[in-house]
């Protein structure tokens, strides 16, 4: 009798770990509809391409930038480790996490998130959170980053958080139940769409400028991490008009650039020389640029990295050629699809009397 029971634990066990298992992935969002900064953080893992440069950030890295441009015409490989408000805390341990696999010769950090220390909404952990990887680095940005009401238990298992959500469920979560589709072009994520930008409301005056202490020691620890690991360090403001980047805020990253001896890019203040024009390089209003926009931007930083010692000059025909001409080729269909959809020109004539 014991040895029954034995037997049909044996059994049972697995199955309904493999029940639980199969339960999770159909009720974890798949983030491959309207919403796909989800599925960002993840698709990294699948990467085949060494990089010479990674980049990390929120919004305004992963829409503002071009790694196929840049390889194109500089013959730089990159990647986009970025996420829809990613904190500095998480892009420090992104990175420590990346630098597990592989060391770039440089690395560019957005500094919009400095003004922000702590999540203000569980989705936008739960889109950078659940795509990494399960690791130290992993546990300890949960650790990190997590609001006061939510639980680690629910990061170890989404089921937990998800088990109710059998109630949205769509087509999608049965389609990309196993495999989903890429999303992004080595992090970028694609727009060809155009609006103009347009007037914004009046700076809202603060009673503090200075960022939190916290956020200073984990852009501190991302620094000590790139000079350990030999990395150059790149700071980057990305060229949007609002929300508003406060000359208090422009001020403490200058003096910790100088302290350093950092390289610091404010690209509102570069737009000119970019040749960033907000008539047509913005598909939001002057927040994002879209690809017309990141483009310009790619090729201002291409001339960047170019300069930094170790990134660039891969063989022509090699392997990481070849990966790069098919991550090409995806984007250029992608590109031609979207201005096809949008009507690139009609759809700028719609704002030529504004």
């Amino acid at each position: 009798m014991k040895g029954r029971t034995i037997l049909w634990f044996g059994i049972l066990l697995p199955v309904s770990a493999a029940v639980l298992f199969l339960l999770q992935r159909l009720l974890v969002p798949k983030y491959m509809g309207r919403v796909v900064e989800g599925a960002f953080i993840e698709e990294y893992y699948d990467e085949k391409s060494p990089h010479d440069v990674i980049i990390l950030g929120d919004c305004e890295v992963y829409e503002n930038l071009s790694p196929a441009v840049l390889w194109r015409e500089y013959g730089i490989t990159s990647y986009i480790r970025g996420s829809a408000q990613q904190l500095i805390p998480q892009s420090y341990y992104i990175l420590e996490d990346t630098l597990k696999s592989e060391t770039p010769g440089a690395v560019v950090v957005s500094v919009s998130a400095m003004q922000q220390y702590e999540q203000d909404n569980e989705t936008y952990n739960r889109m950078t959170l659940d795509g990494m990887r399960w690791s130290a680095s992993k546990l300890r940005s949960i650790r990190a980053t997590m609001m006061e009401d939510e639980h680690l238990i629910e990061y170890v298992f989404p089921i937990l958080r998800f088990h109710s959500r059998w109630r949205e469920l769509e087509e999608d979560d049965f389609r990309y139940f196993w495999d989903r589709r890429q999303v992004t072009h080595s992090g970028y994520y694609m727009r060809a769409d155009v609006r103009p930008a347009g007037e914004f409301p009046a700076e809202r005056r603060r009673s503090n400028y200075a960022f939190d202490d916290r956020a200073w020691q984990y852009l501190e620890k991302i620094r000590l991490l790139c000079q350990e690991k030999g990395i150059t360090l790149i700071l980057m403001k990305a060229p949007s008009l609002y929300p508003a980047w406060h000359e208090q805020w422009e001020q403490q990253i200058e003096d910790y650039a100088g302290q350093h001896g950092l390289m610091y890019v404010n690209c509102i203040e570069q737009k000119d020389d970019i040749g960033i024009d907000f008539s047509t390089d913005t598909y939001d209003g002057g927040l994002h640029m879209n690809v017309y926009g990141a483009e310009k931007m790619s090729r201002y930083f291409g001339e960047i990295f170019a300069q930094v010692p170790g990134v660039g000059n891969w063989p022509e025909g090699g392997s990481v050629s070849e990966i790069w001409e098919e991550k090409c080729r995806f984007y250029d269909e992608m590109k031609a699809s979207q201005e096809e959809e949008f009507g690139r020109l009609g759809y700028l004539s719609q704002f030529a009397g504004e």
